[in-house]
C-alpha cells in the first residue's frame, strides 16, 4: 500500500467501516478505503495502481444489492462518486453519456427534465450506473439492456475497451461482466439511446412507479430484492408458499410486506442476513425443488 499512500495521502482511509457506504447500512471495515470524486482519470489511476501492486481492490457505487460481511473486506475498497451526465446527439441514436458513479435516481430525473424516456423505471432504484450496467438492473418492465448502446470498460490486462450491447450478452440480471469471477475490470461509462417524449408524461410514469414501490415494498434501508425470479415464477411467491413470510434469524426478517425483501427489525448483523438467505434457499428448495439464486452479492463471506 505504500505506493498508494504516497499518492493519496490522508485521502486513503484505514479501517473505514463500510456500513455507512452501503444501502443496507451493514458491513464491517475495509482495510483501506478511498472515495473517488473528481474524475474518471482519478478513478482509473487508483484502481490501476492497486492492480499493479497486486492489492485486492473492489469498487462500490451506491452500495446497493451487496451484503458486506461483519468482518469487512480485505484490501482496498474504492467508492465511486464520479458523477457526470452529458447530453448530445451521437451516431445511431446515442444521446446520453453517463459515468459509472451517477446514481440511478438522479439519472432518471435528469433524463425526464430533458424529455428523454427509457430510464424512468430507475426513479426509485438504489445504486449507480456502473452496477446497473454489470447486473442489467431493471424494474417495471424496463432494464439497462433496453437503453445501453456502448460501455467503456477498463480491463486489468488489456486496458480500456469499448463494448457494444451485443458484447455485453445481456439477459435477466445477467451480463458477460457479471459472469466474470476475477472482478479485474471497471465500468467507466456508458452511452445510452433514449427516446424523446413529453416530460410530463415521463413524470407521470415515474410517479406511478414510486407509488407502486411504496405500496409493495418495505420502507427503510434495504438490500433490495434478495433473490432473482426463477423462470416462470416469482421468488417472493415461492418464499411465501414455503411459510417463511415474517420468519427471522436474529434481527433480520423476511418482510411481511414482500417476501423477497429482508428487513432489519433492530440491530441486525450482516451474518443474520447471510444465515437467513441460506435458510430461505434451503427451505424453498425442500418445498418446491427450486434453488433460488441470490440477486444480492455477498462480499467478504469467503470463509463461510
Amino acid at each position: 500500500m505504500e505506493t498508494l499512500r504516497a499518492r493519496l495521502g490522508d485521502r486513503l482511509l484505514p479501517g473505514e467501516p463500510l456500513a455507512r457506504y452501503t444501502a443496507a447500512r451493514l458491513g464491517g471495515p475495509a482495510d483501506w478505503l478511498y472515495i473517488a470524486r473528481q474524475s474518471t482519470d482519478e478513478l482509473v489511476e487508483v484502481v490501476t495502481t492497486a492492480w499493479e501492486q497486486a492489492i485486492p481492490v473492489r469498487v462500490l457505487g451506491g452500495g446497493a444489492n451487496v451484503l458486506v460481511s461483519d468482518a469487512g473486506v480485505r484490501g482496498l475498497v474504492v467508492i465511486n462518486r464520479v458523477n457526470e451526465v452529458t447530453f448530445g446527439e451521437w451516431h445511431e441514436g446515442r444521446n446520453v453519456a453517463v459515468t459509472s458513479g451517477v446514481g440511478l435516481t438522479v439519472l432518471a430525473h435528469k433524463c425526464q427534465a430533458r424529455g428523454l424516456a427509457g430510464m424512468e423505471w430507475a426513479v426509485s432504484v438504489p445504486g449507480t450506473l456502473g452496477g446497473a450496467v454489470v447486473n442489467n438492473a431493471g424494474a417495471h418492465g424496463g432494464d439497462m439492456a433496453r437503453v445501453v448502446r456502448d460501455v467503456v470498460v477498463l480491463d486489468a490486462e488489456r486496458g480500456p475497451k469499448l463494448m457494444t450491447r451485443a458484447d455485453m450478452d445481456y439477459g435477466y440480471r445477467h451480463s458477460c461482466l457479471k459472469a466474470r469471477s476475477d472482478r479485474r475490470f471497471l465500468v467507466l461509462m456508458a452511452l445510452l439511446a433514449l427516446e424523446p417524449d413529453d416530460p410530463q408524461a415521463i413524470q407521470a410514469r415515474m410517479q406511478s412507479y414510486i407509488a407502486y414501490r411504496k405500496q409493495t415494498q418495505p420502507p427503510g434501508a434495504s438490500l433490495g430484492s434478495i433473490f432473482k425470479n426463477p423462470p416462470g415464477d416469482y421468488a417472493g411467491r415461492l418464499i411465501e408458499a414455503a411459510g417463511l413470510k415474517g420468519y427471522r434469524v436474529g434481527a433480520a426478517q423476511v418482510s411481511p410486506v414482500h417476501a423477497n425483501f429482508f428487513i432489519n427489525t433492530g440491530q441486525a448483523l450482516a451474518d443474520d442476513y447471510y444465515q437467513l438467505i441460506r435458510l430461505v434457499q434451503q427451505r424453498v428448495e425442500q418445498e418446491s425443488g427450486i434453488r433460488l439464486e441470490p440477486e444480492v452479492e455477498l462480499l467478504g463471506f469467503e470463509d463461510h
